[in-house]
């Protein structure tokens, strides 16, 4: 199984997840140049990927869909809520109706040699979902845009493998910055986005002893600095009572510009 965030973060988001035969994209919400060109220098073509997983409509995660639509045969995936917030933008009339797949949370889709298991996410969007992504015994997560989280995400996220998670924003950074008072009460509320502080106590509640790869993702360009993401969940590891030593996991901070490592497992 080989994973990559390709992109994260308020501007764009991408995860390329595959193996030998197989080949998906999570969200689609970088320009289709840069998509086009992480998958050449993953050595595939758009013409090869079997399938594009989309989270939400919000425009940071498929304004790349159309123009890479007509590159790919690749069906569309998604929520029947998520379908039909994107047929209603104007720029999505070229992509051929029949190409959307409606995926439901908790029932499994399997792609190629690949399992995809959507789970519901609390977010202001039409019908949001984040995604598993099973190769036998191993797992793949990218868990985004959620206000907040329960004992059905810690269930969810458990045994992965590898891990996207969000750490959008510091709080005291989003309450003092220059937003308008209604968006900081959105970000800040269940449906808007996780915190660092809470990234790190979702994190300490999944650990395990065979993850690959941890990323924080989807970090606000105003309200988060990457160093300071990271040191807060490194803080709210240590202080938990979940047993490891964030020193020695594999936490990274995922980029928006540029693609990360390619973890294989």
């Amino acid at each position: 199984m080989r994973f990559q965030a390709i992109a994260s973060g308020s501007s764009g988001n991408c995860t390329y997840i595959g193996t030998d035969t197989t080949h998906l994209l999570l969200d689609t919400g970088i320009s289709c140049r840069r998509m086009t060109q992480a998958l050449a220098d993953l050595e595939i073509d758009p013409r090869d990927l079997n399938g594009i997983f989309i989270t939400h409509e919000h425009s940071d995660h498929i304004q790349g869909l159309p123009m890479l639509a007509k590159k790919t045969q690749a069906p569309i995936y998604a929520t029947r809520g998520t379908i039909e917030a994107m047929r209603k933008n104007a720029k999505f009339a070229t992509v051929d109706p029949e190409r959307f797949i409606e995926v439901q949370a908790d029932r499994k889709v399997s792609v190629g040699d690949l399992v995809v298991d959507p789970m519901k996410i609390s977010h202001d969007a039409a019908d949001p979902a984040a995604y598993r992504v099973y190769y036998g015994d191993k797992k793949a997560c990218v868990c985004t845009d959620l206000g907040c989280y329960t004992d059905y995400t810690v269930e969810c996220l458990k045994d992965s493998d590898v891990l996207i998670l969000e750490a959008n924003h510091d709080v005291n950074m989003l309450q003092v910055g220059p937003y308008p008072y209604q968006l900081k009460q959105r970000i800040l509320g269940k449906f808007g986005h996780l915190s660092n502080v809470s990234s790190g106590e979702l994190l300490s509640r999944i650990l395990n002893d065979h993850m690959k790869g941890i990323f924080l993702g989807h970090l606000s360009h105003e309200n988060n600095f990457p160093d300071l993401a990271f040191e807060t969940v490194r803080v709210e590891i240590l202080s938990s009572e979940c047993g490891y030593y964030p020193d020695e996991l594999p936490i990274g901070v995922a980029s928006r510009s540029e693609p990360s490592a390619l973890i294989e497992f």
